[in-house]
């Protein structure tokens, strides 16, 4: 190796010819999840005859989420065909939308946009087909050089822009991208049709029922790109990430939803306050240390976490039966401790001491079990 401050090249910095598959899944890419900024040629000449110059910034695409990063969930099967079934919408479902005015509308493959913002560009983004095919970039494949300009102008979430697989509050809120919240812990949320209309995901509400009146095995995977805006440029960057994650839900034909769901949203209740009980905890001994940051405790909480997602699946499986989820406490009990010992070190006398003092108190957690009501005959 030469000791002077030259160059190296891996074969990662090599170009390679993409074949045509690969450039397909590029274009269809760029369509709905290509990044804000100055990321388009600046010296084409547009459709619509303009020239957008060095200084030109782009919108992000729709699907990916204006300068945060939406999260997005669909519907699972067990099979590639199943879960087109579960995810596709029916036309009535369509209608049935009020921001989609056009429809189904027509797929730009058959009715190719003239200009950005001509009539053809507006009813495609006021279609469903608009939200699968955006269409916000517009490609030109020359020789073996891919080329992009800005293409069709979506607005946000803030101004009336809806997918099915996002999910959104009756105020508008939406259910965004959190790299230190793993996505299954927004199941209650993706769920919340069963009980109440908090959140609604369409994209899961219209496909759980039809998967539960025939029986099917369903699960729900959730992710996306978290991205972050500086000066106008849209990047990932720190601790930005693609996170995705998948449960898959019980299939038992007498399985009761609304208790189920019941006991599902008070699990994760308690998990959420068993994780602010160690993060608590965790702080409480490195202040009597004399260190006064919080990052150990947020380690710690996220530790808890990591732990916690490996039974988590077990847990959807055993709510509705309180014995499994009595012995799964314990188990997350452990993680608690686990997750403590391992941000708080008893070396020395004084550690010691304020490791016992500190030491996570689960009694509450361990006792506090649910118990389905009732039903009245």
């Amino acid at each position: 190796m030469p000791s002077e401050n030259n160059t190296m090249f891996s074969h990662t910095l090599f170009e390679r010819e993409l074949s045509d598959a690969e450039k397909a899944v590029f274009i269809v890419s760029l369509m709905n999840f290509s990044l804000g900024g100055k990321r388009v040629e600046a010296d084409f000449t547009n459709f619509s005859g303009q020239v957008y110059k060095g200084l030109h910034s782009a919108k992000s695409s729709p699907s990916l989420g204006n300068y945060v990063g939406y999260l997005h969930s669909y519907l699972i099967g067990s099979s590639l065909l199943k879960t087109l079934w579960l995810n596709l919408l029916t036309r009535e479902k369509i209608e049935e939308n009020k921001y989609w005015t056009n429809g189904l509308g027509t797929p730009p493959w058959e009715q190719i946009p003239e200009t950005e913002n001509c009539s053809l560009a507006n009813k495609l983004k006021t279609s469903y087909m608009g939200c699968l095919v955006a269409m916000s970039r517009f490609v030109f494949l020359i020789n073996d050089a891919i080329y992009y300009l800005d293409g069709i102008q979506y607005p946000s979430h803030k101004e009336g822009w809806r997918e099915p697989s996002m999910g959104i509050n009756n105020e508008g809120k939406v259910l965004w991208l959190e790299p230190d919240k793993r996505p299954w812990r927004e199941l209650t949320s993706l769920l919340s049709f069963i009980k109440t209309t908090t959140y609604d995901c369409q994209q899961i509400n219209f496909g759980y029922t039809r998967a539960r009146q025939n029986n099917q095995t369903i699960g729900i995977w959730s992710g996306g790109l978290k991205v972050r805006a500086t000066a106008g440029d849209q990047s990932v960057k720190q601790d930005d990430d693609f996170i995705e994650s998948v449960v898959m839900l019980p299939s038992n034909e007498e399985l009761n939803d609304s208790t189920w769901f019941d006991e599902l949203k008070l699990e994760m209740e308690e998990l959420d306050q068993l994780a602010k009980i160690i993060y608590g905890s965790t702080k409480s001994f490195f202040t009597d240390l004399g260190i006064h940051d919080a990052k150990q405790a947020a380690n710690s909480s996220n530790l808890f976490w990591q732990l916690t997602e490996r039974q988590f699946q077990n847990l959807l499986n055993a709510c509705e039966d309180s014995e499994k989820t009595n012995i799964l406490r314990k188990t997350f009990a452990k993680f608690a401790h686990k997750a403590y010992d391992d941000q708080c070190p008893k070396d020395t006398a004084r550690q010691l001491d304020a490791w016992a003092k500190n030491q996570p108190n689960l009694s509450k957690y361990l006792k506090n079990t649910y118990q389905p009501k009732e039903v009245q005959t």
